[in-house]
């Protein structure tokens, strides 16, 4: 019989070509799915694979633990895009836990990502404890709505949107076409949102086919009066009848993109005039989003997931507070507690709306804070008054806190539509 493997004599390295179908094995396994892959799916998301970005930890010849990262574009405030280190695929297999092979991976990672010069790492927790000792912290939130459709007050005899545009319904080669515009025009104005590369266009269409159930969605576009494409959603629709012959049907939605209101708007009011349509299940939205309040009745638009979404990791604080905009003007110390030895010490910031300067200091510290409350904090969604009060942030000049929230929340919450 085998012993119980020790963690040095684990072996965390990145894996090779020919060990990819293994490891989306593992990674199956680790996110409890069916382990078997169809030849399509392996082949549709080799397409993402990079040598050097895909780490696996293998015992006795076996991929135990899984982890791999990728370039990113993330928005910060203000739009400008910084190069963030995105990491998905984390497992660790029920039998390997707590060897320290999620910290050999991440520590292995995030030291590349600096030296690569990325700003920030990303991710989006699957559970919410283990990341925030690798200097995480959830910068963006998700809310989705469920919309009781005969409640919401809208007038099932209209006819099209109210402002002159008109929706169409277009093919997955349409969206493939018009999509990537149109979400740049999104991304370059939200922070938060991150870059769609082409296979992700072919993954979300069809035309590449990663798994196995795929049904293909339809596609809503948005044209505004003049021509132009504002708007586009993908959705769903189930097929469910009561008793009595009554439509009771869901629609929902994929995705849905809307660079301005009257786009959104248009969209959202067609999703829920659709024939046998009772409820429409929104996606992954903002909290603040406009949704609910373009309805008669705001309270026909229900809750259903409201949880944290992207998780920022600082990696150049320089870049990453340099990088955003600001509302208004003001400077401030802060001390940031680092994680690895990769990111830490005390900063000035000094800030106004012509633009900022974060240099090393030797001042006094106004505020402390770890990297992954900074985190939090840079896109401009979370208050330091509030993580004052729970203890995460420490004033050591009264008033620091409202300070830097006066500096760094923002009018609107940022948004990441996106799994990754």
């Amino acid at each position: 019989m085998t012993s119980v493997s020790r963690a040095d004599d684990i072996d965390v390295r990145p894996i090779t070509a020919s060990e990819f179908t293994e490891w989306l094995r593992a990674v199956n396994t680790g996110f409890l799915r069916v382990p078997a892959l169809t030849e399509e799916e392996i082949e549709g998301r080799r397409g993402k694979f990079v040598e050097g970005r895909y780490l696996g930890a293998f015992d006795h010849g076996r991929c135990v633990a899984t982890f791999r990262s990728f370039d990113q574009q993330l928005t910060a405030v203000g739009g400008v895009s910084v190069a963030a280190d995105a990491i998905s695929g984390v497992t660790v297999t029920a039998t390997h836990r707590r060897r320290g092979l999620l910290s050999r991976m991440m520590a292995r990672d995030l030291a590349a990502a600096k030296e690569r010069g990325d700003v920030v790492a990303t991710l989006i927790a699957a559970e919410y404890p283990i990341y925030g000792r690798y200097g995480f912290g959830p910068a963006t939130s998700v809310a989705e709505w469920t919309i009781d459709v005969p409640r919401a007050g809208l007038d099932a005899r209209r006819a099209g949107p109210a402002d002159g545009g008109r929706i169409d319904l277009v093919e997955g080669e349409d969206v493939r076409k018009l999509g990537p515009e149109l979400h740049e025009r999104l991304r370059r104005g939200r922070p938060g949102v991150i870059d769609r590369d082409e296979l992700w266009w072919k993954w979300n269409t069809g035309a590449v086919r990663i798994d196995p159930s795929w049904k293909d969605p339809f596609y809503a576009v948005y044209r505004s009066a003049s021509g132009e494409v504002e708007g586009m959603a993908a959705y769903d629709v189930d097929d469910n009848w009561g008793d009595a012959k009554q439509p009771l049907n869901t629609a929902s939605v994929r995705w849905l993109l809307g660079v301005t209101p009257a786009a959104e708007r248009a969209l959202w009011e067609y999703l829920c005039s659709i024939d046998w349509v009772v409820k429409v299940k929104s996606g992954w939205r903002a909290p603040d989003d406009l949704l609910p309040h373009f309805l008669p009745d705001p309270r026909a638009a229900r809750i259903t997931t409201l949880a944290d979404w992207l998780w920022v990791r600082i990696l150049d604080v320089v870049r990453a507070l340099e990088a955003r905009t600001y509302e208004g003007h003001g400077a401030l110390v802060l001390e940031i507690a680092g994680v690895d030895g990769l990111t830490g010490g005390r900063y000035r910031l000094e800030a106004s709306p012509e633009g900022a300067s974060c240099t090393p200091t030797t001042e006094s510290a106004e505020l402390e804070l770890g990297l992954g409350e900074l985190g939090a904090l840079w896109l401009g969604d979370e208050s330091a008054v509030r993580l004052a009060a729970l203890g995460r942030v420490r004033e050591e000049r009264a008033g620091a806190a409202r300070k830097a929230d006066a500096l760094l929340r923002t009018s609107g919450r940022p948004w990441c539509p996106d799994m990754f």
